[in-house]
């Protein structure tokens, strides 16, 4: 079966490039390489963020439709999917970093994970710099070129992790309260889990059962730290890998009712226009 939509590694998106792990280029060179690829939709097997410091546009992070403005950053996880359409006179700077790069480096393998704009969600993952902060962030995507350059691999690392926790000083919501890490870990684990069985778990209950709480415990846990039930984010994680199959023409709608492990087509449609607001067949002619 054919994949729902391209899917890139560091090396295959970019023309000429021969590291496996890390990418970091000026956003005008990398657009001259690759623009006719990626403005049409696609997924990455790697983590990828940019920083715009000049330009507009629009560009779309799992199907959500996002301006393009100077000062904004956004980060993207692998497995995402998005698509750039970009006016002339486009500026700033791109990176690309593969799932291993940080894994020899960093003693907590999920440390990534603390960031919200990690965390696949795209509102999480789009922001402005503010002005105060913007030539520390600039200047450390330069050190991150420079280094790249001079393979200077360990030092790219550090500036990476300043980065993050740079953006995330100046770009973190006011007033958040402190979240217990016992709490944070049990909703990252439920949303792994997600991301593992979506196709065939589909019941709350089933879930809190992997994780040792009870089905009421789960539900306030997401209700408090996202605003949602368990229910809504396992359904907001059927309907996203359904709008991604949606990109292949190759797949018929009940070739991806069947991925999906619904009973039928007719079932799937239901279900999709009752979340989505019109039919699978709907949403790919407008994707057309």
């Amino acid at each position: 079966m054919k994949p729902s939509i391209p899917v890139y590694d560091i090396c295959s998106i970019s023309t000429g490039h021969k590291q496996e792990d890390l990418l970091a280029e000026r956003m005008g060179r990398y657009l001259q390489k690759n623009y006719q690829r990626v403005h049409q939709q696609h997924g990455h097997s790697f983590y990828h963020l940019v920083f715009f410091t000049a330009g507009s546009g629009f560009q779309t992070i799992d199907f959500t439709r996002y301006p393009v403005v100077p000062c904004q950053v956004y980060f993207m996880v692998p497995g995402q999917v998005h698509s750039w359409h970009f006016e002339p006179g486009v500026e700033g700077y791109v990176v690309h970093f593969s799932e291993a790069f940080f894994r020899t480096f960093l003693l907590d393998h999920d440390y990534l994970e603390r960031f919200p704009f990690f965390s696949g969600n795209s509102a999480d993952q789009v922001m402005t710099i503010p002005p105060a902060a913007r030539a520390e962030i600039t200047l450390l995507f330069e050190k991150i070129l420079e280094e790249t350059v001079q393979q200077q691999t360990d030092l790219v690392r550090v500036l990476l992790l300043q980065l993050f926790l740079a953006v995330e000083k100046c770009c973190g919501k006011g007033g958040t309260k402190i979240i217990p890490q016992q709490k944070q870990l049990v909703l990252r684990n439920f949303q792994q889990l997600i991301n593992k069985h979506f196709r065939h778990i589909k019941l709350p209950k089933e879930y809190a059962e992997l994780l040792y709480i009870t089905p009421n415990h789960l539900n306030a846990l997401c209700h408090d730290l996202l605003g949602k039930t368990a229910g809504e984010l396992i359904r907001d994680r059927i309907l996203l890998e359904a709008k991604r199959m949606l990109t292949n023409a190759g797949m018929t709608v009940t070739q991806i009712a069947h991925e999906l492990n619904f009973e039928d087509n007719s079932y799937f449609s239901r279900f999709f226009k009752k979340y989505e607001g019109i039919t699978p067949d709907e949403f790919r002619k407008n994707l057309n």
